[in-house]
């Protein structure tokens, strides 16, 4: 029994050894990383604020012309800040953006429609057109969609692709196969009035790394960009991220 105990006295000295050097590596690591965030994030707070102050002469004069149409989607929780998205859309149209969609999975900023149109009057509705007409400066279109929009959309497109089918059918003896293809759903997308113009740019506010349901069929030829929580948003991060954009280019297949 003597040689027993002596035996489980250096074991468990050993084993609290262990667990203390893992807790304190554990707590190092975590350490490190958030140093590492807390740096990229005061890096980004300076970056946007020398960007948004204009010593930063390149973000001071972006093309623009590249940029014709934005859309924003906003997480759903988020989009209740009303306020953030308002001032949002004021940096926008203070930037010279004239075209911009607004999204979010529970159409939450489509009940805000009044409240946004009071505070920014120089804003209009955009209506179900994919000409997007040239403005003054002051002036902006706003587009306000949710899924609601996109599964009608689909449903009404896709009525009407049958009905065609149909009547094709009924009016020609040749009963081959009937291939839809995207140039048809587009096709007929627009003359439902639900086709809407293909974003240039698309940023996403909010937790998730996606475009939240926004309709695929617009977004083909489409840059994405995360900018993270709505609430964390910056004038700066948002010229940094447009001024990125008109520097890309784009090569569409054939």
């Amino acid at each position: 029994m003597g040689s027993a105990s002596k035996m489980r006295g250096p074991n468990r000295w050993t084993a609290q050894i262990g667990s203390f050097s893992l807790r304190l590596i554990w707590h190092f690591i975590h350490f490190i990383i958030s140093t590492w965030f807390f740096v990229l994030g005061l890096a980004g707070a300076v970056d946007s604020y020398l960007i948004s102050s204009g010593l930063l002469k390149k973000y001071n004069d972006l093309n623009l012309g590249k940029l014709r149409y934005l859309a924003i989607v906003v997480d759903s929780d988020e989009a209740r800040q009303t306020s953030k998205v308002i001032k949002l859309l004021q940096w926008l149209s203070d930037i010279g953006v004239k075209h911009v969609c607004l999204y979010d999975e529970e159409g939450v900023l489509k009940k805000s429609k009044d409240a946004i149109l009071e505070k920014l009057g120089h804003i209009r509705l955009f209506k179900e057109t994919d000409e997007i007409i040239p403005l003054d400066k002051k002036n902006m279109t706003l587009e306000l969609a949710s899924p609601s929009d996109g599964k009608e959309a689909v449903a009404r497109a896709a009525n009407l692709l049958f009905s065609k089918h149909l009547e094709l059918r009924n009016t020609t003896e040749d009963q081959g196969e009937n291939i839809f293809t995207e140039a048809h759903m587009t096709e007929a997308l627009r003359a439902v009035g639900c086709s809407g113009p293909d974003p240039d740019l698309l940023l996403v506010y909010g937790p998730a790394r996606c475009h939240l349901g926004f309709p695929p069929w617009r977004l083909r030829y489409t840059e994405i960009v995360h900018m993270g929580p709505l609430k964390s948003m910056k004038n700066g991060s948002l010229m940094k991220a447009i001024y990125k954009f008109t520097l890309v280019r784009q090569n569409y297949g054939k």
